[in-house]
């Protein structure tokens, strides 16, 4: 199925921390988009440590030109997280009333949080204010589901695969699949393809 770009620019924002998989994901992302023949620009934050501080990437996807690296504020189309607290952080100061937003259910406690000096907000509190600043709202258990396909690093691509399935995503599964074909092979690719397939799903 071919899809078109129906904005443009598309604003897409890929977050999470480090060692969470974003930055191959939106590698992987930008490629498949460049293939299709579009102009896709990345831009790449980091926290304070490489493994464990915050990754935000902008991706932003035009059929004419390449724009700016970096997103305006409240101008994000589409946020997609690997950690509910890291969704939060950005949605505040990219997300609008019609920005779409998926995120990993699962916490990724840092580490004042797993000594005991500081608090982890419920995930029931996260929501709510993730529905107030967006009409849009997805969660997605994809570590479990990641889990469950058998391997619980996947997460990443289980999340790309949910991406894929958006009308708004000029890109379909089979491409980003072709782009992991090119970087993968053997049991690696076949897990790939298993999850990024699960989190096809869980949107269609």
């Amino acid at each position: 199925m071919s899809k078109e770009l129906i904005k443009d620019p598309l604003n897409i924002i890929i977050c999470g921390v480090g060692g969470q998989g974003n930055i191959l994901a939106t590698e992987l992302l930008a490629s498949a988009l460049v293939e299709k023949g579009y102009f896709a620009t990345v831009g790449e934050t980091y926290g304070a440590s490489q493994r464990g501080g915050s990754v935000m990437s902008h991706v932003r996807i035009s059929a004419a030109t390449e724009y700016g690296v970096l997103i305006p504020l409240q101008q994000a189309d589409i946020i997609v997280s690997f950690e509910p607290t890291d969704t939060l952080r950005v949605a505040r100061d990219y997300a609008n009333k019609s920005t779409l937003i998926i995120t990993d259910s699962r916490p990724n406690y840092p580490l004042g949080v797993l000594i005991g000096e500081a608090h982890y907000p419920a995930m029931e509190a996260i929501e709510a204010e993730l529905r107030k600043l967006s009409n849009q709202v997805q969660i997605i258990e994809a570590t479990k589901l990641a889990v469950e396909a058998g391997n619980s690093q996947a997460a990443n691509v289980l999340l790309m695969g949910a991406l894929t399935a958006l009308p708004l995503v000029p890109i379909d599964i089979d491409d980003y699949e072709r782009i992991l074909e090119q970087r993968f092979s053997g049991q690696v690719l076949e897990m790939n393809r298993k999850v990024l397939k699960v989190g096809y799903e869980q949107v269609k």
